[in-house]
């Protein structure tokens, strides 16, 4: 991630507690709050160097078809029709059939050609291996300040104006990653300086906030980020009433919505791993997802995750070279 190489794997811990200050430590940590965090002895600048090239020639199948996704989503209007919840992340994982010994290096490098994006990122170490072109921070710190960067309505590259619904959502999500902020900071420290701002990105635009704040004092990183988990931007609101709900219509997502960066010293920078590949076995996966809310229309969050996925999966299949 922004050309950070990290060499020379001494620890690999699921145990967040275990997190030094020296070193340098790559995370991730899956939708369901499983961590895995990888300590390296030496870090460097250094452009992301390719080994060889390799494509998926496997068709790409989803966990759900168009039908079951719109019924979903229908499924969650209703819940907020109850007053059950506000706003729900729904998402669906597309999976490839891939050799065992297939590697993630050539992917990376190609999105980093084709769709290059500011927390783009590759991990590989024993049992776990990610390419992730994620537009969207989660945590950023640096000494005390920490900064999260939510991502709520996509548009295709200059399409028309973001609607009311876009910004409704993404104004509720900023609410609460202040409310989850709160929690780690100092009172009266939340700030969102930047409010509904256009992002463009390759094939689409986002629209995206900043929430700032100053962290308490004497945290440790499992203190500072646990309370932040799941990512809001990707779960939804009220928060443990989204969790639910996804729990009840989709598997685990696993690395997918969850966090992805670094940690080193007192600084992190940790993305929301969505628009992310990753290994499961002799499969490749990728998720998509969309934001839903009373206003959504089921068909267009549809099409919102096929427009999130799309150049994406062409990539890893060499349609886009």
């Amino acid at each position: 991630m922004g050309n950070r190489f990290a060499t020379g794997l001494q620890l690999v811990t699921h145990d967040p507690r275990e997190i030094t200050a020296d070193g340098f430590w790559a995370v991730s940590i899956s939708f369901e709050g499983q961590w895995t965090c990888a300590k390296f002895s030496e870090v460097k600048q250094s452009e992301f160097i390719s080994e060889g090239s390799a494509f998926v020639t496997d068709e790409f199948v989803s966990s759900m078809n168009q039908q079951d996704y719109v019924s979903y989503v229908s499924g969650i209007q209703e819940d907020i029709s109850a007053g059950e919840v506000y706003q729900v992340n729904a998402c669906r994982i597309l999976s490839a059939t891939i050799a065992p010994d297939f590697s993630l290096s050539p992917l990376f490098s190609s999105i980093l050609n084709n769709n290059p994006a500011p927390y783009a990122s590759y991990l590989r170490i024993p049992g776990l291996e990610i390419a992730s072109a994620s537009p969207e921070l989660f945590l950023k710190r640096s000494g005390s300040k920490v900064t999260s960067s939510p991502i709520k309505g996509t548009r295709p590259s200059g399409g028309s104006d973001f609607g009311s619904k876009d910004q409704a959502e993404n104004i509720m999500i900023v609410d609460l990653i202040r409310n989850d902020l709160g929690q780690i900071c100092k009172d009266g420290s939340i700030d969102v300086p930047r409010l509904l701002a256009v992002e463009v990105h390759p094939g689409l635009d986002h629209l995206v906030s900043d929430v700032t704040g100053e962290l308490k004092d004497d945290l440790n990183w499992q203190q500072v980020i646990t309370p932040l988990l799941p990512p809001g931007s990707v779960s939804g609101a009220p928060k443990s009433s989204a969790i639910r709900i996804i729990a009840e219509h989709e598997n685990n997502r696993g690395p997918y919505c969850g966090a992805l960066g670094w940690i080193q010293g007192d600084s992190c920078e940790l993305a929301v791993a969505i628009r992310t590949f990753w290994k499961d076995g002799n499969v490749l996966k990728f998720g998509t997802g969309a934001g839903i809310t009373w206003a959504s229309d089921p068909q267009s969050e549809w099409e919102e995750t096929e427009l999130k996925a799309q150049r994406l999966v062409k990539i890893a299949s060499g349609e886009i070279l």
